[in-house]
């Protein structure tokens, strides 16, 4: 049966307005202007996510189940005495379910840790993930960093798996990349595993209607960060003054998105204490989504401190699963 689901409690608060406002000061006052992605998942953003990889131009969510559904089994199998899992990013935790629904001979109990910084999303894990057996499951409204912090502080006896999917890793550029690994690896023990979803090359066209799609539902997504700003730090952003733009950087092999001002106009921000003009054609970058190649990814990994343990691809799509062992 399910023993939870548990909060983490006041610890575990959203990222603050505080933070949020410093932020977007910062971000807003660089050349080009940007944004970070995190705060593109809000309750309603995150909703908005969740309709993205339902779209037919977004293979990712459906070649990272089929891999899941396949190989879940071997996933248990390669990190032995696995009693914990803690998912970054648990979004509605379709993907959990169905790893842990494949190790159908699981027995022992496991702890599951949702680590999210949109409430809504941990509310609809807990609700899936309530329909599997012999689970505790353990929430924290929080960032990656803040909620691995969490986590460490309750230690069962037995191993701990750590997903990190849905290629968010392509969100950090290589020195983040890089330094957020390593903080993944600090949080584990030696004999834990990591669990990691990229995206990998393809063709430009297929890139750009993933992420420009015709439905424009990811143009929603990306113009709801502006709303927030409205709504949260008191600004006046015209929503419909802003289109959405995402390019491919085959330089840095990744996919950038924007948010183009149409024409000129004046920008406030009271919270942070900003007031700027934007020109017609101006942009403010707000993801940056990095694709990979299978060899590239134990690059990133060997030198934080993990050793390969299997890879698996998915040729239709294009999308790589990796488990690695902390050593």
């Amino acid at each position: 049966m399910m023993l939870g689901p548990i909060s983490s409690g006041a610890a575990a608060r959203h990222t603050s307005v505080a933070q949020f406002a410093s932020d977007v000061q910062y971000y807003l006052a660089l050349q080009p202007r940007q944004l970070p992605s995190r705060y593109l998942y809000d309750d309603l953003g995150s909703a908005l996510f969740e309709a993205i990889c339902r779209l037919p131009w977004y293979g990712i969510t459906r070649a990272e189940l089929r891999l899941l559904a396949e190989h879940g089994r071997e996933i248990f199998d390669r990190v032995p005495r696995l009693s914990r899992i803690v998912e970054l990013g648990s979004g509605s935790g379709e993907k959990l379910t169905a790893l842990v629904e494949s190790a159908q001979r699981r027995a022992a109990p496991l702890d599951l840790h949702l680590i999210d910084v949109s409430g809504a999303a941990l509310a609809t894990a807990a609700r899936a993930l309530g329909t599997l057996g012999s689970v505790r499951i353990v929430t924290h409204r929080a960032t990656y960093e803040a909620g691995l912090e969490q986590v460490q502080t309750e230690r069962r006896p037995g191993a701990t798996l750590v997903l990190f999917l849905g290629s968010n890793i392509g969100n950090f550029d290589p020195p983040g990349a890089a330094a957020f690994l390593r903080a993944i690896r600090a949080a584990l023990r030696r004999g834990d595993g990591l669990l990691l979803g990229a995206d990998l090359v393809k063709p430009e066209s297929e890139l750009l209607l993933a992420y420009d799609d015709p439905l424009g539902v990811t143009a929603a997504f990306n113009r709801n960060l502006l709303v927030r700003l409205n709504g949260e730090l008191d600004g006046n952003f015209d929503v419909g003054g802003f289109g959405h733009r995402a390019e491919w950087n085959a330089e840095h092999s990744r996919v950038e998105m924007h948010l183009v001002s149409l024409r000129r106009q004046r920008v406030r921000v009271r919270a942070a204490a900003l007031e700027f003009e934007m020109e017609r054609g101006e942009s403010i970058w707000t993801e940056s989504s990095y694709k990979y190649r299978p060899d590239a990814l134990m690059t990133m990994l060997e030198p934080v401190g993990f050793r390969l343990l299997e890879q698996w691809l998915d040729a239709e799509s294009r999308f790589a699963l990796t488990l690695v062992e902390a050593v």
